[in-house]
């Protein structure tokens, strides 16, 4: 077997890949299961039907999906302009913290107008964070995948701080939390005995937005361009280091909602257990979803399934925790093996013996 280059990427196979990679998981999974000593079809079944086989299942995976699909659609953004932010994670902690900081004013004399600036300050946040990493990648041309990155734990010491120490609530029992945020900072749920949130309304909005920006606007052309291509960009006249901003403010911004729909929504207060590594599992599904608005839908959704399945899985295999990220990373490097056949094409060669090798 022989890779050969193709004369030009395959338009299939850029489709097709994400789907093949996910059979491959799938099969590993089987295989994982069997050397665990565990029943693979009970294993596939709390992972992909578990969670869509009741309407409250299905609303309990639409909580999952709501922060991925909303973080991987700001991450799309920045890798389509070849800007890597590795640290959403850390933008949607500071986002998370920013909105409780609000939240935490709020008393019982406090009107509904709390929500929308418990949002904002989510965004802020998080586009603050996403800030520190574009000025040093602006004026001092810093490594951001390194900065971002490192950045994730700043944020994660800094949420530490605050709930072991002036957040901290008094009648907590001595655990490191804020008190339960009022019932007016909730984020609105959709329907009741559900916990989705109107976050899955605005993350919906979010894909019709970033489509119309990235394929209808002047804005996003220049935007992929100057990612792309640097120097014909500037010979276009169009701002690498606009794009660079307009990037990570994006991406942060994204990060730190999804942050303030959290704390505000499912959690209802800040505790050192927010971050839950959707920032980092967003890469996964901006990738498996080729950095498309619609597609990046899908795989939020398959890999809410993901977590979901691992929570069972150890619940009822008694399989541990870590099934949900061995998961994780299986799809991302499968994708990234098929992803070779974009490229190249898989051509059977026969083995050709030398005179000399017959003798």
């Amino acid at each position: 077997m022989q890779l050969e280059v193709r004369p030009q990427p395959s338009a299939f196979w850029r489709y097709a890949s994400p789907f093949l990679a996910l059979l491959i998981t799938v099969a590993i999974g089987v295989a994982l299961f069997l050397a665990l000593g565990k029943d693979p079809v009970k294993g596939l079944q709390v992972f992909f039907w578990e969670p869509v086989k009741s309407p409250y299942a299905i609303g309990e995976l639409l909580v999952k999906a709501t922060p991925l699909l909303i973080i991987a659609l700001g991450l799309a953004v920045c890798f389509r302009s070849n800007v890597w932010n590795i640290g959403a994670e850390g933008q949607f902690v500071i986002g998370a913290l920013a909105a409780g900081g609000v939240a935490l004013l709020a008393d019982k004399t406090t009107g509904p107008w709390i929500v929308p600036a418990i949002l904002a300050a989510g965004v802020l946040g998080g586009m603050a964070w996403a800030g520190i990493t574009a000025l040093l990648r602006d004026r001092f041309n810093a490594n951001e995948i390194l900065v971002s990155l490192m950045l994730v734990y700043v944020a994660d010491m800094v949420l530490n701080y605050m709930v072991f120490g002036p957040w901290k609530d008094p009648n907590g029992y001595n655990f490191p939390q804020t008190k339960t945020f009022e019932a007016v900072t909730q984020i609105p749920r959709l329907m009741q005995g559900s916990r989705v949130t109107v976050g899955i309304v605005l993350a919906l909005v979010g894909v019709a937005a970033l489509w119309l920006y990235l394929f209808r606007t002047y804005a996003g052309f220049t935007q992929e361009v100057s990612g792309l291509a640097p120097a014909a960009s500037r010979y276009a006249g169009f701002s690498s280091r606009r794009a660079l901003w307009v990037a990570l403010l994006i991406s942060g911004g994204a990060a730190g909602l999804a942050g303030a729909l959290e704390v505000a929504g499912p959690i209802g207060q800040l505790t050192p257990y927010v971050p839950a590594g959707y920032g980092f599992a967003a890469i996964i599904v901006a990738f498996v979803g080729r950095l498309h608005p619609v597609g990046v839908v899908f795989s939020a959704i398959l890999m809410s399934m993901f977590y979901i399945g691992g929570e069972l899985a150890q619940s009822r295999l008694g399989l541990p925790k870590s099934i949900t990220g061995v998961f994780q990373g299986l799809l991302l490097f499968n994708l990234l093996a098929c992803d070779t056949l974009i490229a190249y094409r898989v051509r059977l060669a026969t083995p050709v013996i030398s005179a000399k090798g017959a003798r």
